[in-house]
């Protein structure tokens, strides 16, 4: 191993390179749909060798060192979001005729974009890189404030963060209940580059009994609280509904066919009327995915109708739909990616709006400068949607309360707050079908399921395409439909309470983490000049 690590450390020029960018690459096998989470052993590894190496001009100075530090990270991360979301292009091919000029864009832009993040976390690393240990916690100290940052700053985009590679399984997701995500990253980065040390000797023992045992805990502690998961639920357990979740399996290119949206209406009908099977109870509430109604309903009374006609008396319809709203004259009317509770009667009881957009997808952001620029094409994308001030809770006849997340809105862990203590279940419903069977599908699922145990409560997730399931408060599907299966699944929800931590606690225990690296850091690095000097 230290030969090999120093075969690492001594590369220069382009397979220095192409050895980040395969080091990154390697990292996204730890994401689904593989789940080989071990593959970011390997990853990280890779990189603290090659950042052992970052030297620079040597009449540059440190900051020579600082600026081969961050572009060592840019093409790590590079290749690490490459890797993990080329399949984003497959959302262009859907009306390429018209968008296929962007595939280079998503495929390549905004992991480019995206790897700066990770520039700057192998920068923040450098600045306080020593021997030994040191390293390793300058590493986690760095990538933990960059994820951190990746998931609000332009918007934000935390998809993929480091933390999901480390949970795969329900047994690895538990650690985010007291340390969400981005805690869970912190320490992911540094039991993943701790077999670097094994390389260089320095700090080796420590190092690894440190990671071994942070991994013991990670294990340990997930493998305890599914333990006593049954027991908690049994006895917590109250108000049980029986909820249906539609999965119609529309191809994206029919939705945006003017002419199939009475046959796509009456297919999600149809499949919302099917009996019960194997004589169960006949479901009170029905789930349609993100945007099912292919109109804006509230301008079509008769779709109204034919949902009363279709629900039997009590039940509830849940759905994704568009919502217009006449601004006012000399204003345009603003479109809402929106939830509509319908009852029996065919009246909308209850809605929700989306908060948070999809950049280029549902709105275009600095579309005025965009302008003034020149760049017309640029903002000739889908959507055209309005951003709702504020989450509102979706409360049904029945009395349950759903937290609603619409989409992408499920990876933001920050952006769940204030109602979800009152909430029977978190509701994610999305249109998964522009991209296809790719691995996208995949980890948006994974993310959801690790708010549900971030929350401690239920997740209903109805997916177009897939992947439509009913999560328990431990992140184990308890039944669920695949990825283009097209169908129904009934089971019965219950409220319960789950012990969990809220999100200001997790927010510190993940600044406690970030400290305690820094620490660790900056005193090796302090330790390592002194004895050098």
């Amino acid at each position: 191993m230290e030969r090999l690590a120093g075969r690492v450390m001594l590369l220069w020029g382009w397979p220095r390179i192409l050895l980040a960018f395969f080091a990154g690459a390697v990292g996204a096998l730890a994401l689904p749909p593989f789940g080989f989470f071990a593959a970011l052993f390997v990853s990280f590894t890779l990189f603290i060798w090659l950042m052992d190496g970052t030297t620079g001009n040597p009449d540059g100075g440190r900051l020579s060192r600082l600026r081969s530090a961050f572009f060592l990270g840019w093409v790590f991360g590079f290749g690490y979001f490459v890797a993990s979301l080329w399949w984003l292009g497959n959302a262009l091919l859907v009306e390429a005729d018209e968008f296929a000029w962007a595939i280079p864009l998503a495929v390549l832009g905004l992991p480019a974009f995206l790897a700066l993040f990770w520039g700057f976390a192998a920068l923040v690393a450098r600045i306080l890189w020593s021997d030994g240990l040191g390293r390793i916690a300058a590493a986690a100290f760095g990538f933990g404030l960059a994820e951190w940052l990746r998931g609000f700053m332009l918007t934000g985009f935390p998809w993929n963060s480091i933390g999901y590679g480390a949970m795969p399984m329900p047994l690895m997701m538990q650690s985010a209940a007291p340390l969400g995500v981005t805690g869970v990253t912190v320490l992911a980065v540094f039991v993943f580059s701790a077999p670097a040390l094994i390389g260089t000797r320095r700090g080796m023992g420590l190092g690894l009994a440190l990671a071994g045992l942070l991994l013991c805990a990670h294990l340990g502690f997930g493998a305890w609280r599914l333990a006593g998961a049954d027991a908690v639920l049994s006895a917590t357990a109250k108000d049980p509904v029986e909820v249906r979740l539609v999965q119609p399996m529309i191809d994206q290119s029919r939705k945006l066919d003017d002419s199939e949206r009475g046959a796509i209406f009456e297919e999600h009908l149809a499949m919302t009327a099917l009996p019960a099977k194997d004589g169960a109870k006949r479901p009170d509430i029905i789930v349609w995915p993100e945007t099912s109604v292919p109109f804006i309903l509230t301008d079509n009374p008769d779709a109204l109708s034919r949902i009363a006609d279709v629900l039997e008396d009590g039940q509830v319809l849940v759905t994704g739909a568009v919502r217009a709203e006449n601004a006012g004259p000399g204003f345009a009317t603003r479109y809402y990616n929106s939830i509509y509770v319908i009852d029996s009667n065919g009246q909308i009881v209850s809605a929700s709006d989306k908060v948070h957009l999809v950049p280029y997808g549902e709105y275009v952001p600095y579309e005025d400068m965009l302008r003034s620029l020149g760049i017309p094409d640029a903002i000739a994308m889908p959507g055209g949607f309005t951003a709702a001030p504020g989450r509102t809770m979706l409360t049904l006849p029945g009395g349950q309360t759903f937290y609603p997340l619409i989409c992408y809105e499920a990876i933001f862990p920050d952006e769940i707050g204030a109602g979800i203590e009152r909430s029977s279940a978190l509701l994610n419903v999305t249109n998964d079908g522009w991209f296809g069977e790719t691995p996208g599908p995949f980890q948006h699922f994974q993310q959801a399921r690790v708010r549900a145990v971030e929350n401690g409560i239920p997740l209903i997730r109805g997916a177009n395409t897939g992947i439509s399931a009913f999560v328990d408060p431990f992140g184990r599907v308890v039944r669920g439909l695949g990825y283009n299966q097209k169908g129904v699944i009934d089971s019965t929800m219950s409220s319960v309470e789950v012990p969990f931590w809220n999100a200001s606690e997790r927010r510190f225990y993940f600044w406690l983490l970030i400290c305690l690296m820094f620490v660790i850091a900056l005193i090796s690095r302090t330790s390592f000049k002194f004895w050098k000097n």
